[in-house]
């Protein structure tokens, strides 16, 4: 029997280097230049710009009545609690609250379907203030983030781990969340609310 023949898989043609001595001078790849660094020179840097409003972590467009933009699961967490969304918010921060709804929660929630007709009938609550999305798709963790960081007068209500720890790194938003059957905030100046547990 003779040698069986093995296919060799990638198996690429070798190129010559376009700047190799055997190409004619008019096709070679030009070297490089390499330009020399003037050490006189001003150096640019980019530096991120921060928003007017923040004095440091402290958040000055923050004041009642509170806008706070509220998440999905937030309201279902709320069913499962018996919280009356708005009091328990009032209660929380010692002010007026206006939950705010965008419309990919809105079209979250219908996703749902009758299992969560409940939270369907409590977003659509006339208390509720409704924010339009101009975006492309219905993914609402990435419109929160995004609404979030252009605008700063928000709180953001959430339940979701993932979604915290994003806002937890865009600098003055305070996070809404539910501990032993109460709403709690975190990040949020001192001297509004209620004493924090």
């Amino acid at each position: 029997m003779g040698k069986q023949k093995t296919r060799k898989f990638a198996a690429m043609k070798r190129m010559i280097n376009l700047k190799d001595n055997r190409i004619k001078e008019k096709d070679r790849a030009k070297p490089k230049e390499k330009k020399k660094k003037d050490p006189s020179a001003l150096k640019e840097r980019e530096v991120t710009k921060y928003p007017s409003c923040l004095f440091f972590q402290y958040n000055t467009q923050l004041g009642p009545p509170y806008h706070v933009i509220v998440d999905t699961n937030f309201i279902n967490f709320s069913i499962k609690a018996k919280l009356d969304m708005v009091q328990s918010m009032m209660d929380c921060l010692y002010a007026k609250c206006i939950p705010c709804i965008t419309d990919c929660v809105m079209a979250e929630i219908e996703k749902l379907g009758m299992k969560y007709r409940v939270a369907l009938r409590i977003a659509k609550d006339p208390r509720f203030e409704r924010l339009p999305c101009t975006h492309k798709g219905t993914y609402a963790d990435d419109c929160l983030v995004q609404r979030v960081t252009q605008h700063k007068c928000y709180i953001l209500a959430t339940v979701d781990r993932d979604l915290k720890r994003r806002v937890r790194k865009i600098p003055g938003v305070p996070i809404m969340y539910i501990s032993n059957h109460r709403y709690n905030i975190e990040r949020m100046p001192d001297d509004y609310g209620a004493p924090r547990f």
